[in-house]
């Protein structure tokens, strides 16, 4: 541990933000972690009872043990419950809107992360700099003083230690950015599965006559009436073709 605070302290002063960006990078890492369990987002006991409820037709009782649970997922379907029986378009708009808010909330810090895998490397170029400015300025006074050749030594050890803050950076700016990366990966990945939730429940939602299956039969049955009204007409015009030819014979033969 010392031999690292002692680099640290070859750093300069520009090393302190480097390594509070590290803290605070870790630190909003885990938190992230915590709040994005999947227990904590999509609890499985709680999908197999909404659903099971949804089934039944108790839309009260699902409303309920939705305001009871406070996962993402449980928010968009108290959402759509709310407007159980209303048009697909109306349920379908409301639960995308909170689908938004949840996720909004479920990204909380996450561009944290990314503000830091950019400032930390910038943090660390700035203290090169600065560490080399001072180096050569060092270089040119001794030079000036000594009215000698410059020391090599004095020179490498300079830049080595105005490197160090790069280093620093690129080693904080690294782990923080797979840090994010990850990180909005798995809202991306809950947000999809969020979303299929929330399209099966609106099946079950809608009015009886908007569901798909409802509305594959209704259009076979129409299909069906109109190809027997089709028949019955053709059957209608054939017995009053008949009726016209036999009414002809008729005529000629008492003629």
């Amino acid at each position: 541990m010392s031999e690292v605070f002692a680099l640290i302290a070859k750093g300069g002063w520009l090393m302190v933000p480097i390594v509070a960006c590290s803290i605070i990078g870790l630190a909003i890492f885990l938190e992230r972690l915590w709040h994005l369990q999947r227990t904590k987002i999509l609890p499985s006991r709680f999908l197999e009872v909404v659903s099971r409820l949804l089934q039944e037709g108790r839309f009260a009782d699902a409303e309920a043990l939705c305001h009871q649970n406070e996962s993402p997922v449980a928010a968009v379907l108290a959402a759509g419950i709310r407007y159980a029986g209303q048009d697909r378009e109306v349920i379908k708009e409301v639960m995308e809107e909170t689908g938004r808010r949840e996720i909004f909330f479920m990204e909380r810090f996450t561009t944290a992360l990314g503000a830091i895998a950019t400032i930390a490397p910038l943090l660390g170029l700035l203290g090169t700099v600065i560490g080399m400015i001072r180096m050569f300025q060092r270089v040119v006074d001794a030079a000036q003083e000594s009215q000698s050749m410059v020391d090599v030594g004095l020179l490498a050890q300079g830049i080595w230690q105005a490197l160090m803050t790069t280093a620093a950076g690129l080693t904080v700016a690294i782990p923080v950015y797979l840090a994010y990366r990850y990180v909005l990966s798995r809202v991306d990945r809950y947000a999809v599965e969020i979303e299929d939730v929330g399209l099966r429940a609106v099946e079950m939602l809608v009015p009886t006559s908007q569901a798909p299956a409802e509305r594959e039969k209704l259009r076979a049955a129409a299909e069906e009436k109109g190809a027997a009204e089709a028949d019955v007409d053709e059957d209608e015009d054939a017995d009053e073709d008949e009726e016209d030819v036999s009414g002809l014979t008729a005529a000629e033969a008492s003629s």
